[in-house]
């Protein structure tokens, strides 16, 4: 038995420059949900440190950090309010792998805690990991690693995997947190906040960090997965919240701010408290959401966010076909979309969409729909992306028989389509150049009704519409000829 307290070395799996687009957007984001579970540990009592590959090309530089370090444990505690780390990218997958099999050389035990672990724990059992944590896990970790060091049981640590006697011994879940103000604010200490500002300031992008008020999400668009927080829904107060605000403002000059939650403000009344706590410490913030757009239009919603400092809401819009949002048991309306879109933006609010194509049942009528909406609405940004099944959700439990050689994507921008639709992989990737392509353009139309033709920004608004003109019409072509083959 320990006499001391585990030096624990923390990391995590994502790493921007395997993810070539992500890499060339230039807005990387720290680990929140790694610095929260290093914040725990040390605050009851351990010493930890990070390794932060975000901004890092390869997981063989984790070799002299172990070497130099000489840690106990390797914790590759992944940020599981990172949307992309849902994914379960393969790049992201073989880094860890790697990572654990460098630790395991130098005799490092290690625990893994991520969405792609917990779905697939085999996996890395077999590759290196002495403990994969299930779900939501800075409680199960401190668990962990205290009974490894008192030698107890550990069986009775709930939210567990590992091997024993080449068997493999599942804990079962452990409940979700329900009060997060019994966490630490997280260690913003630990990382190098300078790294980050010298890699935003290089693409001409103002400086923002990520920020978490809730965990989880209680609807049930039945093509999302929720492997980390589930299908609860858990608040911050916004007190705490605006203490953690005022933390990074006085020690790094940050007042810009990407909510990083599922949904943000779901709770009764937490928005306009919200607003309060920041007027209160008399700090002026600018910060971007991701919403629905019936929750947008609840009553003081909109006017609260906005005198809060809200710039740019996100909503996942997803389908101009009302018959494809009901199958994906989406819960919002078209009207509600056009609503919130034209509510925002008449209070200076920028609006952005996720669209998601090839939903199991997509016709050529739903894709067109789609485009119209757009076209329509106009809002100030998109997301687009195809219908990727992630375990657990009723989505892959339809089209799992078909994954059977490839189930996820190597990269955020990998886009394959894999299962059998209505069209082919073909159709879609053109479908995605085209959907780009023909929103700038009609950004392009709307700046000259706007500046005119004879101001700077509409003269190139116009040589904007000459080069895509001939583009949209061939890619027009190309679909219909890929739509008819089907």
């Amino acid at each position: 038995m320990k006499s001391y307290m585990s030096k624990i070395l923390f990391s995590h799996s994502y790493y921007y420059q395997l993810d070539a687009k992500q890499w060339k957007m230039g807005t990387p984001y720290p680990p929140l949900g790694t610095i929260y579970a290093a914040s725990y540990l040390r605050e009851n009592g351990y010493e930890v440190s990070l390794f932060d590959v975000c901004l890092l090309p390869s997981p063989d530089l984790i070799n002299e950090t172990i070497r130099t370090n000489k840690p106990d444990f390797l914790v590759l505690f992944d940020d599981g309010f990172n949307y992309l780390t849902k994914m379960c990218l393969t790049n992201m997958r073989e880094a860890s792998f790697q990572m654990m099999k460098n630790a395991k050389q130098q005799g490092i035990k290690t625990i893994v805690c991520s969405s792609d672990s917990t779905d697939h724990f085999e996996e890395y059992l077999q590759n290196g990991a002495d403990y994969v944590i299930l779900g939501e896990g800075e409680i199960t970790l401190l668990e962990t690693i205290q009974s490894i060091e008192q030698g107890l049981p550990m069986e009775q640590v709930k939210g567990l995997v590992y091997m024993d006697n080449n068997k493999t011994v599942n804990t079962g879940r452990r409940p979700v947190l329900k009060n997060l103000d019994d966490l630490p604010q997280p260690a913003w200490d630990l990382v190098d906040i300078d790294d980050y500002k010298k890699v935003w300031k290089a693409n001409n992008n103002p400086f923002t960090l990520n920020l978490a008020t809730t965990r989880g999400c209680p609807y049930k668009c039945n093509w999302c997965a929720k492997p980390i927080y589930g299908n609860r829904y858990n608040t911050r107060s916004p007190e705490r919240v605006v203490q953690e605000i005022a933390y990074i403002k006085e020690h790094f000059g940050v007042t810009n701010f990407w909510m990083c939650d599922d949904i943000f403000g779901l709770k009764p009344g937490w928005v306009q408290s919200f607003d309060e706590a920041l007027k209160k410490q008399k700090l002026n913030i600018s910060f971007k959401i991701q919403s629905r757009a019936d929750l947008l239009l609840e009553e003081g919603n909109i006017d609260a966010l906005v005198s809060s400092g809200l710039k740019e809401v996100w909503i996942g819009a997803e389908s101009g076909s009302q018959k494809i949002l009901d199958a994906m048991d989406k819960g919002t309306t078209l009207e509600q979309i056009k609503e919130s879109t034209t509510l925002l933006q008449s209070k200076g609010v920028r609006v952005a969409y996720f669209l998601q194509f090839g939903y199991l049942g997509e016709t050529k009528e739903d894709v067109q729909a789609t485009i119209a909406m757009l076209l329509s609405h106009m809002p100030d940004d998109i997301g687009v992306s195809v219908s990727y099944p992630l375990p657990g959700t009723k989505f892959y439990d339809k089209v799992k028989s078909q994954l059977d050689t490839k189930s996820n994507w190597t990269d955020s921008d990998e886009l394959a389509l894999m299962f059998k639709n209505t069209f082919n992989q073909t159709y879609y990737k053109t479908l995605h150049r085209y959907i780009h392509k023909a929103f700038r353009d009609a950004q392009a139309k709307q700046n000259i009704q706007k500046k005119g033709i004879v101001s700077l920004s509409g003269m190139k608004s116009i040589a904007k519409r000459f080069y895509y003109s001939p583009i949209l019409f061939n890619y027009a072509r190309k679909l219909e000829k890929l739509s008819i083959r089907g």
